[in-house]
């Protein structure tokens, strides 16, 4: 599923299924990027770990969030794009080669072997979500841009292949279905948070994305403009509420609160000395709450997000992308938001941390500006043109005939 190039001043549309919200955006096309109309988001019902487990409830969820969205942009939407959040594996780069016979590399040739690279299957339980070319070589000769113009006997393509459980998309797929919506594309977390939360020099130099979402913490590595590698480790700021939840014997709903309020990742000397009123669960409110330090509840966050990092930095050297990502690492997602969570990343990972916010985007308000949206955001770059696919170029080869003799000629000349 790609979404085609939409004209300027078309509507686009992005629904982010993610384990504690759902957030729709309805956009506008403008030649500056897009321009947000409406917003909706609710609390996400029926997602665990980024996988829908409750059809009902999460079409629910869905329905009210772009219910919000099109009231506030006065516009009624047909088609969406999705995220996905779990359920794909680490991903995997895939060589394709054909062989040219000492010719020119042209348009075809180019076609030839980018469809043959498309053209790979999975097993028939899972489901490619992106194919993405990211270097040609020819005669072995790696590292080329764009060979068109150049000659060789072989012509060579690695696609990055990021695929996904054919379950967790056709959920995803008939919950948005529930809606009355068409689903026009699907796109990896990762994948739409680097797009609007990354700089140009980010993407080329070489970068890894880490959105830290509710219920798993998404990776991706981009470098020469394009995704090279995408991952996905299953904890996120869910997780940290329920070890807060558990180790104080209070309610979720005030575990989130203490987590908001009162949370960071690294310890200071004032910890010991600050107390925090702890309801107990099951006392309700005549119950007499405990008075805990709130080195306490920092004991209980700070571990869990060590354990995140370092997941995430065994899964990046276990893939070989370490060395090829740099030092620049740039957190998103809402759970990325817990003070000190930059600075405790900087020292697990060794790397440049920053935190990233949606960029080249009009109209959103500051509440929505933060790092918890820039995968929503990313959708809409996604779905307002063709880059993410095609790798950032201009290649676009004019389609296949239509007539018989066309189609013969076009074989010919692919051919001999």
């Amino acid at each position: 599923m790609k979404p085609n190039s939409r004209p300027r001043g078309s509507l686009i549309a992005a629904i982010d299924i993610g384990t504690t919200k759902v957030c729709c955006f309805i956009a506008r096309r403008e030649q500056t990027g897009p321009r947000i109309l409406g917003i909706g988001h609710q609390v996400s019902r029926g997602v665990r770990a980024g996988q829908i487990v409750d059809l009902d409830a999460a079409a629910t969820s869905m329905l009210n969030a772009v219910h919000a969205a099109e009231q506030m942009a006065g516009e009624t939407i047909t088609e969406v794009i999705l995220n996905l959040s779990g359920g794909f594996p680490p991903s995997r780069i895939v060589p394709v080669e054909i062989s040219l016979g000492g010719r020119e590399i042209g348009d075809a040739e180019m076609k030839k072997v980018l469809n043959q690279g498309h053209g790979h299957r999975e097993a028939a339980d899972r489901q490619i979500i992106h194919s993405v070319p990211v270097g040609f070589s020819i005669d072995g000769s790696r590292g080329i841009r764009d060979p068109r113009g150049m000659f060789g006997d072989k012509l060579g393509v690695n696609m990055h292949i990021v695929s996904a459980s054919s379950a967790a998309v056709r959920n995803a797929v008939a919950a948005v279905g529930r809606c009355h919506l068409e689903a026009s594309g699907m796109v990896v977390s990762p994948y739409a948070a680097g797009l609007s939360a990354l700089v140009e020099d980010e993407m080329h130099l070489g970068a890894t994305l880490i959105d830290m979402g509710g219920g798993t913490t998404t990776i991706g590595v981009f470098y020469d403009g394009a995704i090279v590698y995408a991952d996905t480790v299953p904890l996120g700021g869910v997780h940290v509420t329920n070890d807060i939840a558990r180790g104080l014997s209070t309610p979720i709903a005030h575990a989130e609160r203490m987590k908001t309020l009162f949370g960071s990742a690294i310890p200071s000397p004032a910890d010991e000395r600050e107390t925090i009123t702890v309801p107990v669960v099951g006392e309700g409110d005549e119950g007499q709450p405990n008075q805990v330090p709130k080195s306490h509840l920092i004991g209980i966050i700070s571990p869990r997000l060590e354990e995140t990092f370092e997941m995430v930095r065994n899964r990046l050297e276990s893939s070989g992308f370490d060395k090829l990502a740099g030092r620049q690492v740039v957190l998103t997602g809402g759970a990325s938001q817990l003070p000190g969570t930059r600075e405790l990343a900087g020292m697990i990972l060794d790397k440049q941390v920053r935190i990233g916010r949606p960029m080249r985007v009009a109209g959103l308000a500051e509440a929505t500006g933060g790092p918890a949206f820039a995968t929503t955001v990313g959708l809409l770059h996604f779905a307002a043109s063709e880059r993410a696919e095609s790798h950032g170029r201009d290649f676009n080869p004019a389609e296949t005939p239509k007539t018989m003799f066309g189609r013969i000629g076009h074989w010919l000349r692919e051919n001999l």
